[in-house]
């Protein structure tokens, strides 16, 4: 599988070239164009486990319901992913001791080998105002995630605070707790920042430049009643 992400950062797509009898697995309607001979098949599931189940965990996680399995027939068989979203998107390349988590919404396409899980985050997800469910996966192969707005990664090496609408991916070495951003919780409120997610451990966090719940939140008041 070869990945090539175009139209950097503000309007990136990923281009997928895949070999002979190849597969890749993405999140439905997601795909923008296709080149060559390609097998499309549609399951709630991946790898054959989980069922509607899976599928259902993934509504509830912010992804969809379905996931499209794509094999290509000959060489150089290609597809293009796209996100709802302007923004970037990176490919991250999980090893075998290695898994990461991915927020809800931001997960795009990956390698048929990588398993696919729903990893429960706890009540500290709801506070924070993400998802209960977000994605987790392992195995061996790229992983294609988006954003709104740039992405970017860090390094961490002991402690991290991230606002909790800009996390993306993270490696699952790391931990976190939600937190009050300022030195009280009055301050917090007050100044806008509420809770952050303070990571700790050694890994990589990828963030994204902009908070889509932000955004909505700003454009919501000015748009105008739908007329019936």
């Amino acid at each position: 599988m070869d990945i090539e992400l175009l139209n950097r950062p503000s309007s990136t797509v990923a281009k997928v070239t895949l070999g002979q009898n190849e597969k890749c697995v993405a999140e439905g309607g997601s795909m923008v164009a296709m080149f060559g001979t390609m097998t499309i098949n549609t399951t709630t599931h991946q790898k054959g486990k989980g069922g509607i189940m899976k599928g259902l965990k993934r509504l509830i996680g912010g992804e969809s319901f379905f996931l499209n399995h794509y094999q290509s027939s000959e060489s150089n068989d290609s597809i293009w992913f796209s996100h709802p979203l302007p923004g970037d998107m990176e490919v991250i390349n999980i090893q075998p001791d290695q898994g990461i988590v991915v927020s809800g919404g931001c997960f795009v396409a990956s390698d048929e080998d990588i398993e696919m899980d729903m990893s429960w985050q706890g009540m500290k997800s709801l506070f924070s105002g993400e998802g209960l469910f977000w994605l987790k996966m392992k195995g061996t192969g790229p992983v294609i995630v988006s954003s709104y707005g740039t992405i970017y990664s860090v390094m961490v090496e002991d402690g991290y605070v991230v606002d909790t609408g800009h996390i993306v991916a993270y490696e699952d070495t790391l931990n976190f707790e939600i937190t009050k951003a300022g030195g009280s919780w009055v301050q917090s409120f007050l100044g806008g920042e509420g809770f952050v997610c303070r990571f700790k451990g050694r890994g990589r966090i990828w963030c994204q430049s902009h908070n889509s719940s932000a955004f909505g939140k700003l454009l919501g008041p000015m748009l105008r009643p739908r007329k019936q």
